[in-house]
């Protein structure tokens, strides 16, 4: 089985977190995604809340092979990898991550034994440019890399706490974020 792994800060889940959801659904035998806690970020959101909110996002999708995983969540991706493969030892997995995090990819926590794991799949984020010496960097890193053939809206979660558009996130997810006082 293809296994697409998804961890994502969340911070809020809106509605391009969905698009790559679908997206990858169509393409993986199934999906698993998480919210982590990112240790290049600083005033996230509670772990707890954003788990929340992206279980309401994978629920409106009603997608069979699109899981939300919390169980998964680290705050080192080798360990959501290696939860993930003790799980289901058979498995092949990609790990997706955004283009966004290319340039501080090489200094994840033992990021070489992370991408001997796994294949990289990586989505453009509109507006980021793929620096070259850091996509030559992950080749020598990965056995298998791919830049995905995906343009996703412009929307993300930056922008919605900058701004605070509504229409970026689901109405529950909105209405979740009522109830609970974020972003304000």
């Amino acid at each position: 089985m293809r296994i697409a792994l998804f961890g994502t800060s969340a911070d809020p889940p809106t509605t391009a977190h969905g698009d790559i959801l679908q997206w990858l659904s169509d393409r993986y035998d199934r999906v698993l995604v998480w919210a982590a806690d990112n240790p290049f970020k600083v005033q996230q959101t509670p772990l707890p809340l954003r788990q929340t909110m992206l279980g309401l996002l994978v629920q409106h999708l009603n997608c069979p092979n699109i899981e939300h995983r919390a169980e998964l969540s680290h705050r080192y991706t080798l360990h959501s990898v290696e939860a993930a493969r003790a799980q289901w030892p058979q498995d092949s997995f990609t790990l997706v991550v955004g283009s966004d995090v290319l340039p501080k990819l090489r200094h994840w926590y033992r990021v070489e034994d992370l991408l001997r794991q796994v294949s990289l799949l990586v989505l453009q984020r509109p507006g980021v440019v793929i620096d070259r010496e850091d996509w030559q960097a992950l080749q020598t890193l990965c056995h298998h890399l791919e830049l995905a053939n995906y343009r996703g809206p412009e929307v993300s979660s930056t922008t919605y706490r900058q701004k605070g558009d509504p229409q970026q996130l689901l109405p529950a997810i909105a209405q979740y974020i009522q109830q609970q006082g974020l972003y304000s």
